[in-house]
């Protein structure tokens, strides 16, 4: 880009005043071009500007990035944030970017992929400040000191035996009221409470609002002490998930943001219009198998959105309430049938009283007790089967290994347009002699 080196002061003095839109504005431009901004920008801006990128535009400058920069970069990263942009990596570069790091930095790296995506271990800190039971007070507070100034959190200090399994832990008051001779042992609280590396977020999450901590430990199935989950990360790490989740209802990617490039959005939007496109013929070919009818009885088309969007939205509350349901893990394999069940039933409610109503209103506006009578049922069996659909679909998904809240959307609202139709138009044949 010619107008880099005259752009160049004028983005780095912008990103001094708002670091974090003008990250987002890095990622509206093409790679090529991002590569070249990321190279004149000093280090130290380099990796903060990284650090505001999401995980998978960052990946894509890194990979482009010569070996030195790249190294000091990520050197400079957390490991978590550096881990999470490994993942995005093939595993054939993953594998190779890895080698040119430091090993203590790439055995941090390395370790937290070992861990599930949505587990503690992915979500924890390495910077937390842990000490030797055997440590008197006076050390203990020196140490403190040290790790402090180096970015580790000074709230509470985890104590570790020799074999760096989680023993006890103190808050900073006990270590200041305590007599500088006495050791960390006689002064820490042993009833200290710790997750395991591969406990589901969501767990992490209830254990955390349950004892109201903001901190807590993250062990090995031997209780030696890994890192520490922040409630602060937790609550960001689900906040990111559910706005993914709700990105992916809707057929876009989970990784795309306001100012994603163009390219990367279409590519991860059109597979899931054509899906849509497919089953919106789907629909489309139903309504042509009832053309006689519809053409001897016009009305039919006023009232067949209705019929459609009426089942669209029930299914949706079926489905926003079982796709919260999975992510709190209130829904356990052996109640999946109840729930399904308690759906169809409000389903059957729901048809009753909307049934009733629109037939209602279609016999006044229209003037026909049959016509009322069709919409009203075909009302009934929609919503019916977006009862059912809504909870079916997503535990079905979950079932098979896929995303519930990539598909599902896309899944119910065929279902409701196709019965909805199919339904409305039928009983409207059964009544023909009624209508015309």
């Amino acid at each position: 880009m010619p107008t880099d080196a005259k752009l160049l002061p004028l983005i780095q003095k912008y990103f001094e005043e708002d670091p974090v839109r003008t990250a987002h504005m890095l990622e509206t431009l093409p790679e090529e071009e991002a590569v070249d901004v990321l190279k004149g920008f000093p280090n130290e801006m380099a990796v903060r500007l990284v650090r505001h990128c999401n995980a998978h535009f960052a990946a894509a400058l890194l990979q482009r990035l010569d070996y030195p920069l790249f190294r000091r970069i990520v050197e400079d990263l957390d490991p978590q944030q550096a881990a999470a942009i490994f993942f995005e990596f093939p595993n054939h570069l993953r594998e190779l970017l890895l080698l040119q790091l430091e090993d203590r930095k790439k055995k941090q790296i390395q370790e937290i992929l070992t861990f599930p995506e949505d587990s503690a271990g992915r979500l924890m800190t390495t910077k937390f400040i842990a000490l030797r039971s055997d440590f008197k007070v006076k050390d203990a507070i020196q140490k403190i000191r040290i790790l402090a100034k180096q970015g580790a959190p000074a709230s509470y200090a985890y104590v570790i035996d020799p074999e760096s399994r989680l023993v006890g832990v103190m808050n900073m008051r006990d270590v200041i009221l305590a007599n500088e001779n006495d050791t960390v042992e006689s002064v820490m609280r042993k009833d200290v409470f710790a997750v395991e590396a591969f406990m589901d977020r969501e767990k992490v999450a209830q254990e955390l609002s349950s004892r109201h901590f903001f901190a807590m430990p993250v062990v090995d199935s031997e209780y030696r002490l890994l890192g520490v989950v922040h409630a602060e990360k937790l609550i960001g790490g689900m906040q990111e998930e559910a706005t993914e989740d709700l990105q992916r209802m809707f057929g876009a990617s989970g990784d795309e943001r306001a100012f994603s490039p163009v390219r990367f959005s279409l590519r991860t939007r059109l597979p899931w219009l054509h899906v849509n496109l497919v089953t919106a013929f789907m629909a489309a070919g139903v309504i042509s198998l009832f053309e006689d009818i519809i053409s001897k009885v016009t009305v039919l088309a006023v009232f067949m959105p209705v019929v459609a969007g009426q089942g669209g939205n029930a299914g949706a509350q079926s489905l926003a309430v079982v796709l919260r349901g999975l992510v709190m893990r209130e829904i356990p394999a052996q109640k999946a049938v109840k729930f399904v069940t308690k759906e169809m039933m409000i389903g059957v409610i729901n048809g009753v009283v909307i049934g009733l109503v629109t037939g209602a209103v279609a016999w006044l506006w229209q003037g026909n007790p049959y016509l009322g009578l069709v919409i009203g049922l075909g009302m009934l069996v929609n919503l019916i089967f977006a009862g059912i659909s809504g909870a079916a679909i997503p535990l079905m998904m979950k079932s098979i290994g896929q995303d519930p809240a990539q598909c599902s959307n896309i899944i119910l609202t065929t279902v409701t347009d196709i019965v909805g139709f199919f339904a409305f138009l039928g009983f409207a044949v059964l009544f023909q002699n009624h209508l015309i």
